[in-house]
């Protein structure tokens, strides 16, 4: 950040008085700029005991298998974000969403968090951020070819509770890892 959206003066990093931490701070109309973490939004969709997976036509990871997710925009719910997500890369109508885990990924400034959810018909289609969309068994996943730690986790997570008949709600931190290694 190089100058204050308020008054378009050169901004200063230092930590503003009574705060604990730097920040972008404008000396000339006093306003401290937060840079906080992200929302990300999204859900592992369910048809018939088969999860449905996006494959990514867009940077970062382009190419490689993901859950349909993105950032929750202002003024949604964190499920309609997460539905919105689905129906945008994957042209998937979403129900019964329910909470399944948050995951911290505080070296990306992140914050995940997915829903479980029911597929209104198994009609999806490949949306402008997708190359292509299938439905996957667990033995079927595409494990080596998943786009990011986080949509791994997830779905390690998921299959487990569903073998063990859990329904329960997973808090978790993605540890910084090279992607090239995943």
């Amino acid at each position: 950040m190089n100058y204050c959206s308020r008054c378009g003066t050169p901004l200063v990093y230092r930590t503003p008085s009574g705060d604990n931490r730097p920040r972008f701070v404008c000396e000339t109309c006093r306003t401290v700029h937060y840079e906080n973490p992200k929302l990300v939004v999204g859900s592992i969709p369910e048809w018939q005991g088969r999860i449905l997976l996006c494959r990514r036509s867009i940077d970062p990871r382009s190419g490689k298998w993901t859950l349909p997710a993105g950032f929750l925009e202002n003024g949604e719910t964190v499920s309609q974000g997460a539905a919105r997500e689905a129906l945008e890369e994957a042209g998937a109508r979403l129900t019964d969403l329910v909470p399944f885990a948050m995951f911290n990924i505080p070296y990306v400034n992140q914050v995940h968090l997915m829903f479980r959810a029911k597929l209104e018909d198994p009609h999806v289609w490949a949306g402008p951020e997708s190359l292509e969309v299938g439905f996957f068994e667990e033995e079927g996943i595409p494990w080596n070819e998943l786009a990011f730690p986080v949509v791994k986790e997830t779905l390690k997570l998921f299959f487990l509770d569903r073998d063990r008949g859990f329904r329960c709600f997973h808090l978790g931190d993605i540890p910084p890892i090279s992607l090239d290694e995943f």
